[in-house]
This record gives C-alpha cells, sequence and structure tokens, in this order.
C-alpha cells in the first residue's frame, strides 16, 4: 500500500536538509517522517489475518490524515524541490488508498 513513499526512502531527508534554506522546510521533514513510521504501523497491522480489536478503520483514518497532512506541506515546496512533488504525489496517492479501503471496511 503505502510502503514505498518517499518519506521512507533515506534521502528525502537529506534532500530537504541540504539546499539553500533547510529551516524552511523543517516542518516538511518531520510531516514525512511521521507519515512514514504511521504508513509502516498501518500496513504492519493490515498484513496481519483479522481485526480482533478492531481499530483498522480508526488507524486507516489516522495513516490518511498523515498522508493528507504530509502532502499539503510537501506541496508547497514542490515548485523548488522535485523530491516533494514526488512526496506530495506519493502521500496523495497513499491517502486515496487508505480513504477507500476504509470505505471497503464499512
Amino acid at each position: 500500500m503505502c510502503q514505498d513513499l518517499p518519506p521512507r526512502r533515506p534521502g528525502k531527508r537529506d534532500a530537504c536538509l541540504s539546499g539553500p534554506d533547510p529551516a524552511a522546510l523543517v516542518r516538511c521533514v518531520k510531516l514525512t517522517a511521521v507519515c512514514a513510521d504511521i504508513c509502516a504501523a498501518t500496513a504492519r497491522v493490515l498484513s496481519r489475518r483479522g481485526d480482533p480489536a478492531g481499530i483498522a478503520s480508526e488507524l486507516l483514518a489516522l495513516c490518511e490524515k498523515a498522508c493528507r497532512a504530509c502532502a499539503e506541506e510537501c506541496e508547497k515546496h514542490a515548485g523548488h524541490h522535485e523530491h516533494c512533488a514526488v512526496c506530495a504525489e506519493a502521500c496523495r496517492s497513499c491517502e486515496d488508498a487508505c480513504q477507500q479501503l476504509r470505505q471497503h471496511l464499512r
């Protein structure tokens, strides 16, 4: 699902922080790290059989929210940073996948 998002790739943070104004991208770096962690946890939980605690839908909603926030932040920088454009697109795709799966679980 979202395991291949750019935030999970090691070069994203380095690319953000090596530019001419790294302070402007601190929020972007933090959001991509949070998003990557939430996406990874969501993927791990969903890969298991069943949902004994009944939390899959809530976890998907959280993943969707994290991806939306990450995409919105990356879109602010996409015009100047190609890696942000790629990340924003991947986050929007994952946001959509989470939303569709959550609707399917209802």
